[in-house]
């Protein structure tokens, strides 16, 4: 209602201070008359038509009455009403001021408490006489006064209001210090003339409205973030991040050891001497490190939850037996200052996975019964998301041990190559592989391959297409015909496959991969490859300059179309690094592009382990999906006094030419008698079997390696083959007794013919 002119002025003993010329025309008494008098009595007479009372005028005009601070007193002013209050208005505010919610305070332009209209007791629960000439910010202990006074200022002094402000203060609670928050609005008060007269502050204490919003959005937070990780510790690692500082100041997550490596959670009861890890911490004090692996004391609330599942809300003040159980947790919470404890079981279906230790600590507000509920809630997602992780990380652990423990298990270590393997796994699994395999004549075989499958399913199967690649390579095929034959084997497991029953996992799996075979030879310093859908591979030169070498492409394993795998022979001089990889690492290291080809350009002599790791080092986090694998090999030459290579005639005269020279070179080496007599024997049997059966011209090559190998090349094509003579046979015992001295023999076909070739194993140093 707007208001007029004062007309009076009383103090808060209801006394006249204050008499001026409207009042006098108003009511008829002089100021002299007034001044002093106690208003109720002046009232009384007015009311009861007193000889001083203007008749017809006081009576009809309505005035208004205002609580004011004189210094640090209350007064009030009476003041002319130009607008008459209606019922209704008068309805409105006594409904406004004694029953809103919200407390209404009156402040002056100094920001003090004038009235509280309709309040015996302010927000905290302090008498309105107390408040009464404090300043507002002060007065409920506000977190920050400083802050609210300039807001506050800033709407007095400006006159744009300011609503529901959420402002924090500290109060006494009967557990000590407690937290409050207010909804705030300031509002100018000013008369109809534009005057200020102070402010209307209005607070509403919402605290119960927000710590209920909190909790929603904590459990929003958990389920969102929660679980993205697929291992049991990225998981708690994700619950501490989530809670902390949101709920608690600090947590603790510890998950029994069992779970961590995938195996079956217990039931509950659990033993009292079962051992949990530190799987997850966040706070500022550790009892224990992340990893530490113990049983939880006897006697304390974490043992007890792992009994009977039951969350427990602790004040660690008031019960602290337990405490001495476990005097290394006790140090850490006393120096962390915590003061409220909820332990929650880890748990799902009656099967218990851990616990979880919530703490507030310093001036945190403690833990309510409330609270005991989200706790509970945090830890039910968690339990399911540990779950998943378990039965994924026992899967992993499961399929890298079937693929580990599938043939071969030892790359082979060649003497004339440097070996070393970036490797580095995608989380989700994969399916590469490598492989380097010892092959007669001092050759090498390097072998990537890249299956797109995951979990058990594709252990297995680069487990079989590994083993195949041993067999194929122990039959000294040629890269070409070798993965002609690998995918053969791939696409009859494909068959396999889809010719499983209705409802079978591993019905209609596809079988997608891919696989580089190289072959080096290091006394004709050459390479042959050939590629089934891998990227191209890279050489880097001794002089510093790399090119990707031209391997045609050729199709996935077990792709129908029955497109060839061309092979392609090139030159590697010795100090050559050959570089193989699966696609993830093309155009990261292998592309001329990639933003790691300089590491591998610059290789020089360094050793081949030192620039995989720093090649790992400087993979980009966003790289592609999938394993990422890159095969390093440097090529050396094997010493040319390690190898004797001579031209043989086509009569029967070569086999003795044959046997001379190879004992001659045979004593140069230092070989003992023994095993020269048995590579005599090996000699002229292969050298015989090539008169016989084979075509000119013929070689004889030694070899010496990590093996003794015989080698009798001829321009035949026809493949040799063991026969089993009888006694009355005179011819057909050669490769007989070849097979029988040699550790091991075979053949290889080449463009102008074939040679077969037997190696013995060298005896050690030392032995009989």
């Amino acid at each position: 209602m707007p208001s007029g002119d004062v007309l009076v002025l009383i103090d808060e003993d209801g006394l006249i201070v204050e008499w001026r010329r409207q009042a006098e025309q108003l009511f008829g008494w002089s100021a002299e008359e007034a001044v002093g008098q106690a208003v109720t009595a002046l009232v009384r007479e007015f009311s009861a038509g007193g000889e001083g009372r203007r008749e017809g005028f006081a009576a009809t005009t309505p005035v208004l009455v205002k609580p004011v601070l004189r210094g640090t007193s209350l007064m009030w002013q009476v003041l002319t009403a130009r607008d008459a209050v209606s019922g209704q208005d008068v309805a409105i505010l006594e409904a406004m001021f004694a029953h809103s919610p919200a407390r209404l305070h009156v402040l002056d332009h100094q920001l003090r408490v004038a009235h509280v209209p309709g309040a015996t007791h302010g927000l905290s629960g302090t008498p309105v006489e107390d408040l009464a000439g404090k300043r507002f910010v002060q007065a409920y202990e506000l977190e920050d006064p400083e802050k609210e006074a300039a807001v506050a200022q800033q709407v007095l002094d400006g006159g744009e209001p300011v609503v529901s402000r959420l402002v924090r203060a500290v109060v006494d609670a009967p557990d000590g210090l407690g937290r409050r928050i207010y909804s705030v609005s300031y509002v100018r008060l000013e008369n109809a003339d534009g005057d200020v007269l102070g402010l209307v502050a209005s607070a509403l204490d919402v605290t119960e409205r927000e710590n209920t919003h909190r909790r929603l959005a904590l459990l929003e937070a958990v389920r969102a973030h929660v679980g993205q990780g697929l291992n049991v510790g990225a998981v708690c690692e994700e619950l501490v991040e989530a809670v902390v500082p949101a709920f608690a100041g600090i947590t603790v997550v510890e998950v029994i050891e069992d779970v961590v490596h995938g195996e079956e959670p217990p039931q509950v009861p659990v033993r009292e001497d079962i051992v949990l890890r530190r799987a997850a911490f966040r706070g500022p004090v550790a009892a224990y490190p992340v990893g530490d692996v113990r049983p939880l004391p006897r006697g304390t609330p974490f043992a007890r939850v792992l009994t009977d599942l039951r969350p427990r809300l602790l004040s660690i003040g008031q019960d602290t037996d337990w405490l001495t159980a476990d005097p290394a947790r006790a140090d850490a919470i006393e120096r962390s200052g915590a003061h409220s404890l909820i332990v929650a079981p880890l748990a799902l279906r009656g099967q218990v996975l851990g616990v979880v230790s919530f703490y507030r600590h310093r001036q945190e507000d403690p833990f309510k019964e409330e609270d005991v509920a989200v706790a509970s809630a945090v830890c039910a997602h968690t339990a399911l998301c540990v779950e998943t992780a378990r039965a994924y990380m026992r899967e992993w652990i499961i399929a890298a041990t079937v693929q580990r423990r599938l043939l071969p298990q030892h790359a082979a270590t060649p003497t004339t190559m440097e070996i070393s393997r970036l490797f580095l796994p995608d989380p989700d699994g994969g399916g590469a592989w490598s492989d380097t395999i010892a092959l007669p004549g001092a050759r090498t075989a390097l072998i990537v391959g890249d299956l797109a499958q995951q979990g058990i399913a594709a252990a297995v199967t680069v487990g079989i297409l590994r083993t195949a690649v041993h067999t194929l390579a122990a039959l000294d095929l040629e890269p070409d015909e070798l993965l002609a034959r690998l995918s053969d084997t791939a696409g009859r497991l494909s068959q396999a496959c889809a010719a499983l029953p209705p409802g079978d996992p591993m019905r209609g799996e596809s079988l997608t991969a891919g696989c580089a075979v190289a072959i080096y030879d290091p006394i004709e310093l050459t390479c042959t490859l050939a590629r089934a859908g891998l990227p191209r591979p890279v050489a880097v030169l001794p002089d510093g300059t790399s090119t990707e070498l031209p391997v045609p492409p050729g199709p996935l394993l077990a792709d129908t179309s029955s497109a060839p795998f061309p092979a392609t022979t090139v030159d590697l001089p010795e100090g050559s690094i050959l570089a193989m990889g699966t696609v993830t690492a093309a155009d990261t290291v292998l592309a001329p592009s990639g933003p790691l080809r300089p590491l591998l350009d610059s290789a020089g002599a360094r050793p081949l382990a030192e620039l995989c790791g720093d090649l790992a080092a400087a993979l980009p986090d966003d790289r592609p999906t999938g394993d990422t694998l890159v095969l390093l090999a440097r090529t050396r030459a094997l010493p040319a006094d390690r190898v004797l290579s001579f031209p043989l005639p086509a009569g029967a005269e070569a086999a003795p030419l044959a046997r001379r020279a190879a004992r001659r070179q045979l004593k140069t080496w230092g070989v003992d008698e023994e095993a020269a007599f048995t590579t005599e024997l090996i000699v002229s049997e292969l050298v015989g079997n090539a008169i016989r059966h084979g075509a000119p011209p013929l070689r004889l090559r030694l070899i010496l390696d990590r093996a003794l190998t015989c080698e009798v090349s001829d321009g035949a094509t026809s493949a040799p083959h063991v026969k089993h003579a009888r006694t009355v046979d005179e011819t057909g015992r050669g490769l007989f007794i070849v097979a029988s001295l040699a550790d091991q023999w075979g053949a290889r076909h080449h463009k102008h013919g074939k040679t077969v070739w037997a190696e013995q194993p060298l005896p050690s140093p030392g032995s009989p």
